[in-house]
C-alpha cells in the first residue's frame, strides 16, 4: 500500500492533471478547490495530512509560471507545451516540492517521488525524463544556490 504522503502525491497529481485539462478544454466550471475536494473526500479515510496535498496542489498552480521558467532550460529541446499533460504535471509537483518544501521534504525523496509518479502514470520513457530533469533542477538550482554557500561558510 502507497505512504500516506505518496497517495497524496497521486492526489494532487491527479488535481492539477484535471485541471490543466478541463483549463484547456475552454471549460467555464473549472474550480480548483472543487477537483481538489472531491478529489480528497475520495481518499479521506485514508490521507491523514490533507494539508500536504493542499498545499502541493495550490503551491504548484500558484508557483506555475515560475516553475515552468525554470524547467523550460533545463528541457530545452522540449518546450513545455510539448510535453505531455501528464508528465508536465509530474514535473510541476516534483519541481514545487525540489525549489520550495525542501524544508520538509528532503531533495532526494522529491525526486524519487516524482519518478515514481512518473511510472504510474507515465508512458515509457516518462521515468527517465522527469529524472534528468529534477536532477539536473537539484544539481542546478538547488546545490548551487548562491544563499546555500554563504550557509556553509
Amino acid at each position: 500500500m502507497a505512504s500516506n504522503r505518496h497517495l497524496g502525491r497521486i492526489v494532487a497529481l491527479q488535481t492539477l492533471y484535471e485541471y490543466e485539462f478541463r483549463t484547456q478544454a475552454s471549460d467555464t466550471t473549472v474550480d480548483l478547490q472543487e477537483i481538489l475536494t472531491r478529489n480528497l473526500e475520495r481518499y479521506e479515510s485514508a490521507i491523514d495530512d490533507t494539508d500536504f496535498v493542499k498545499d502541493l496542489v495550490e503551491g504548484t498552480t500558484g508557483a506555475q509560471e515560475d516553475l515552468d521558467s525554470k524547467i523550460q532550460p533545463i528541457a530545452p529541446e522540449w518546450p513545455i507545451d510539448q510535453i505531455s499533460r501528464i508528465d508536465r504535471a509530474v514535473l510541476r509537483l516534483g519541481m514545487y516540492e525540489l525549489l520550495y518544501k525542501g524544508s520538509v521534504v528532503p531533495p532526494k525523496v522529491a525526486i524519487n517521488e516524482a519518478v515514481e509518479l512518473a511510472k504510474a502514470f507515465g508512458s515509457d520513457n516518462s521515468s527517465k525524463f522527469i529524472n534528468g530533469v529534477l536532477g539536473t533542477a537539484f544539481r542546478t538550482l538547488v546545490e548551487e544556490k548562491p544563499d546555500n554557500a554563504s550557509a556553509e561558510a
